[in-house]
């Protein structure tokens, strides 16, 4: 179990993971927080995902066999007192374990390797809790990779990993492709390129008639209060729209992406008997 107590804001470990909460000292060191048991649960199922452990007392006690789960891993376990970890945390209220984890994103070609049936993009999405909602919903509705563009949030970002709920470490993410150079490659793999926005000549009802789901897509999502940019827009097979049969002026951006990547899941399913297709990470 974790040694001696780290008590100084100074010691040069907590001054290391301290920085981790600016991007541009996360891609200098390939690493990021994940803050809480389940995201350390899910970090450990990675071979060498958990890199360093921050644990207070109470949590240790709490917590076991996470614990020695990450030392058996090899992982360092550092004990801090509950001052160290609220300066470390980026919650209000932490729930004193604290994972210094390294980067899980992939190439796009690894991620299209799989030749995958459902691929979810974000395009133009700026705030953390946004997308790691969307990467949540993806990774809940079977999508088989994830792709954060270079005009995207960074998925590292604290929120966006709290956000994800664990997802982060479940499929294969890709950071950082330009849009247009990744349309190419999508629809080289096979893939119907599908934009979600407002300005859609094609509602969703109609994409599900018309057997359009059941082709394998990538679902194109955009910024929550401006949409898809034209120039992106052009580049797409098609622009569909979720329909609104009440009153309401729109859907946010996670239960549009939820509707949208459901619908597909389910025409996929079922043109192929519900068998399930494409590969996890890890496997």
């Amino acid at each position: 179990m974790a040694g001696r107590e780290l008590t100084s804001l100074r010691s040069p470990r907590v001054k290391a993971a301290r920085r981790l909460a600016k991007r541009a000292f996360r891609r200098r060191e390939n690493r990021f927080l994940a803050e809480g048991p389940q995201a350390v649960r899910e970090a450990l199922e990675i071979p060498g995902g958990l890199a360093e452990l921050f644990t207070t007392a109470e949590a240790e006690a709490r917590h076991p066999e996470l614990v020695l789960a990450a030392e058996r891993a090899g992982a360092p376990v550092l004990r801090v007192s509950g001052e160290i970890m609220a300066e470390l945390a980026q919650t209000v209220t932490p729930q004193g374990l604290l994972a210094v984890c390294e980067f899980v994103d992939v190439p796009l070609g690894k991620a299209l390797e799989p030749n995958p049936r459902l691929v979810t993009v974000l395009a133009h999405v700026r705030d953390p809790g946004n997308a790691g909602t969307v990467l949540r919903t993806a990774d809940a509705a079977g999508s088989e990779a994830v792709v954060f563009t270079d005009a995207s949030v960074d998925p590292y970002n604290g929120k966006c990993v709290r956000a994800s709920a664990g997802s982060l470490f479940h499929l294969p993410v890709v950071v950082g492709p330009r849009f247009d150079e990744l349309i190419p490659e999508l629809k080289a793999g096979g893939l119907t390129v599908l934009a979600a926005d407002g300005a859609g000549g094609r509602t969703l009802d109609d994409a599900i008639d018309d057997g359009l789901l059941v082709n394998p897509t990538a679902w194109v999502f955009g910024n929550e209060a401006w949409g898809l940019p034209e120039e992106i827009l052009r580049h797409v097979d098609e622009v569909v729209r979720v329909p609104i049969h009440g009153r309401a002026e729109s859907l946010n951006l996670a239960t549009a992406a939820a509707v949208c990547l459901y619908a597909s899941a389910r025409a996929q399913r079922g043109s192929q008997g519900g068998s399930q297709g494409g590969a996890r990470r890890g496997t």
